[in-house]
């Protein structure tokens, strides 16, 4: 029967990715970790006079503090004078000092995306001519140093502590219900809530450190951490904790009531509500995750956090569920082992997980990456290629165990065995290694004891001091004899069948790659997503362009501008080119694109020039459509030369717009 069902599910599968491919190929950028998309001063440019303000533009909305953006003089000296204040959408200014002097000046950023990772960074610009600076902005690796590794390595206890806790539990209800008095099992849920419980509280007092400074003493700093419990990322944490509270009760019911409840119609209904408010339990530790990271900022995210709170049930059915099988297999009862019926319940359930695994990871592989260039070109990218491989390295180990799990329940092949005479020999072997390892925990025991108990001789007739009555290290040395015994006899009983052997083994072998794999996920959930750094390094190749053009002393004039209007399809880049940009007549060209780099048209472009310092305009000039992205004016006039202000106004919808504007030499 599997053999048949098999290519028709092959099938479905490949029919449901094609569907889902061409479903998702036409959706527009996504973004995750912040990224600089541009500056006004730009990158590296020289201005004739200094700026009244310094404004950053991101890919996205962040969060700010006093400290998030400031701006130092060639001395190092702060030159800001306000906390920042958010311009548009996604921009964000400072103002400065008045009075301020030429040279080069810093300016130093951190602030904390939408998906709760910080970032960081730091550019100069220069007033008059470039000159020497002593300013030092520290370390520009937000989140990393002692406290980041400490704080990464609490992500990962945290995705642990919960596989186990909910993988565990659906393991026991779904697949071994006798499970649930099983002291092993019971030792390893119990373990992963603590483990979620305790890496949950810690993170929590990482957080203020983790997004702002990186010191060691401002862990236990309380304002920090009574600032993160106003943050997103802060009231996920708090709510996981109380989850967690719910997943005790969950924990106490079904290791305590359920288990001693005998089996009929009264334990069936407990097994449903169990069940029903462990899902519910589940999901909604699930969702502290989707709700406070990727998922939650950039494209759909309506879809994108359903989407991850089923990936993160699916990897917990999964890989939690092979954590509980490899326990049962290892450390249940030899007098009450885990049923082949078990084995075989818990490889359907695992085989949907994985159908559910592979189906939610192309659709947030798709998300962050948006392209196939992405996967190499990307630190993303390389480490989604690395988690693939472990994924297809795992389901292949996964079917060696399914065979092993179709022999174990097949009576054909334990009948055939039993003819052929392999289950005698299987018992022999196991036999012999057992009188082995008792004959060298007995002379263990010697070794340890040193001389044999008084008044007996070898050979001789055992006495009452020699049995341990009355010599407590006697009694306890024989004690540990016994417990050697126990041990080879019960591996003895475990090794007696092959198959289970064998499928030992391979679940063994399952374990350690999903450890290997959950590293790797934890460090991916903390790099920037792909379309966000192809998205940073073109914004930083556009303001390199940028500010060589606006420095130039005389030519054409070419001016980029990032723009966000918040609507579907409002994030992009402006290019104004002037030509010759001097007094008089000029060819103005206006292009469009996306961050990407791609030309796309919008329902409406305006460019306006002003000269403040003579309170001249704004000069307003309505290009003319040419192609796709392409506007175009011919005889622009510039009445006299001076430090202009060029602004352009950009509609992407009906009510979309934003306005965006640079300063420029012309003349």
């Amino acid at each position: 029967m599997t053999r048949t069902i098999t290519p028709r599910l092959r099938t479905l599968v490949l029919l449901f990715l094609a569907v889902t491919g061409a479903l998702l190929a036409g959706a527009g950028p996504a973004s995750a970790h912040a990224a600089l998309t541009g500056s006004d001063p730009a990158q590296g440019v020289v201005v004739p006079k200094a700026p009244d303000q310094v404004s950053l533009t991101f890919s996205e909305n962040v969060s700010m503090n006093s400290n998030s953006i400031r701006v130092l003089d060639p001395r190092g000296k702060r030159v800001d004078t306000a906390k920042p204040d958010n311009l548009s959408a996604t921009t964000y200014g400072v103002q400065l000092k008045s009075g301020l002097g030429k040279g080069t000046y810093t300016v130093a950023w951190q602030v904390v995306s939408a998906d709760s990772h910080p970032v960081a960074g730091a550019f100069t610009f220069s007033v008059g001519a470039p000159s020497k600076t002593v300013a030092s902005v520290g370390n520009q690796d937000a989140g990393g140093g002692v406290v980041g590794w400490l704080y990464g390595f609490g992500r990962y206890l945290s995705y642990a502590g919960y596989i186990v806790l909910v993988g565990g539990a659906a393991f026991v209800l779904a697949c071994w219900q006798r499970g649930s008095g099983v002291r092993a099992l019971q030792r390893l849920v119990v373990g992963g809530w603590l483990t979620l419980t305790a890496s949950t509280l810690w993170l929590l007092l990482l957080r203020g450190s983790y997004t702002t400074s990186g010191s060691i003493g401002d862990i236990v700093d309380l304002n920090l951490l009574g600032q993160v419990l106003g943050t997103k990322p802060g009231a996920a944490l708090v709510s996981r904790l109380l989850l967690l509270a719910a997943a005790a009760l969950f924990i106490a019911v079904l290791f305590g009531a359920y288990d001693k409840r005998e089996e009929g119609t009264e334990k069936r209904d407990l097994t449903f509500g169990l069940a029903i408010g462990g899902t519910v339990v589940a999901a909604g530790l699930a969702a502290s995750w989707a709700m406070a990271e990727h998922a939650s900022t950039g494209l759909q995210p309506g879809i994108a956090m359903p989407v991850d709170v089923i990936h993160l049930l699916a990897v917990a059915t999964w890989l939690g569920g092979l954590t509980a099988l490899l326990v049962a297999l290892y450390r249940a009862p030899t007098e009450a082992p885990v049923e082949s019926a078990a084995v075989r319940r818990f490889s359907r359930v695992a085989f949907a997980s994985v159908l559910a695994l592979v189906g939610t990871g192309i659709y947030q592989s798709w998300r962050q990456l948006g392209s196939w260039s992405a996967f190499t070109d990307t630190t993303y990218g390389e480490l989604l290629l690395v988690k693939i491989g472990l994924v297809a390295l795992l389901v292949g180990i996964a079917s060696v165990s399914r065979r092993w799990t179709g022999r174990l329940a097949d009576p054909a092949v334990a009948k055939a065995r039993r003819s052929s005479g392999r289950g005698a020999a299987a018992e022999e072997q196991p036999a012999a290694e057992e009188e082995k390892e008792t004959v060298k925990a007995s002379a263990a025991v010697k070794k340890a004891s040193g001389a044999r108990a008084p008044g007996t001789s070898e050979g001789g007739p055992v006495t009452k001091a020699a049995s341990g009555a009355d010599d407590p290290e006697r009694a306890a040395q024989l004690a540990r004899q016994q417990a050697a015994k126990d041990a080879a006899r019960q591996k003895r009983v475990r090794d007696a069948d092959p198959d289970r052997f064998g499928l030992r083994r391979s679940v063994l072998a399952e374990a350690g790659v999903a450890v290997v794999l959950l590293a790797v996920t934890t460090v991916l959930t903390q790099t920037e997503p792909g379309r966000t750094e192809l998205d940073a390094k073109a914004a930083a190749a556009s303001s390199s362009s940028s500010s060589s053009s606006d420095s130039s002393s005389g030519g054409a004039l070419t001016l980029d501008m990032s723009f966000d209007t918040g609507g579907k399809d409002g994030k992009g880049v402006v290019r104004v080119d002037l030509d010759p940009a001097t007094v008089g007549s000029n060819e103005m060209h206006v292009y469009v694109q996306r961050p990407n780099g791609r030309a796309f048209d919008v329902p409406e472009v305006k460019v306006s020039f002003t000269l403040a310092a003579k309170k001249i305009g704004p000069l307003p000039v309505a290009p003319d459509h040419v192609t796709t992205g392409h506007w175009s004016a011919n005889g622009v006039q510039i009445p006299m030369a001076g430090d202009w202000t060029v602004s352009v106004t950009v509609r992407t919808s009906d009510i979309d717009q934003v306005t965006v504007s640079k300063h420029a030499q012309i003349g």
